[in-house]
């Protein structure tokens, strides 16, 4: 039934532009449409939809996760040099911003609304 469907993410922000400032201009996302409600981003060969919403930044879980595989780093350091703050949660072996777990390699950041976006070396 939808095994062979495509999906997307979707993400609540409470302001549009400044969504579209970070996911465009901080992520580096190729912006599709938009208007001042929703924006639909591309990543990969995958969408990434950005959405107005009063209950923006209330999802305490993950909202999207990238597989980076060995851009992990590369990518960790381009965003902490565009200001992007990474958190860092005990249990894991943290070296810099990068959690490790043996040859699992994962960070966690925030939107501008909270929402929590994770990146791997999967």
């Amino acid at each position: 039934m939808l095994r062979d469907q495509d999906c997307s993410a979707i993400i609540a922000v409470s302001d549009i532009k400044r969504a579209q400032h970070f996911y465009r201009d901080v992520l580096g996302l190729a912006l599709d449409s938009g208007d001042e409600n929703v924006l639909t981003f591309r990543s990969g060969g995958t969408k990434l939809v950005v959405y107005r919403s009063q209950y923006a930044g209330t999802n305490q879980a993950n909202a999207v996760v990238w597989g980076v595989g060995d851009e992990l780093e590369a990518i960790v350091a381009d965003l902490a040099a565009k200001g992007v703050v990474f958190e860092h949660y005990p249990g894991m072996e943290l070296r810099g911003d990068i959690h490790h777990a043996g040859d699992f390699g994962m960070v966690w950041f925030k939107d501008p609304d909270g929402n929590i976006l994770h990146l791997n070396n999967m």
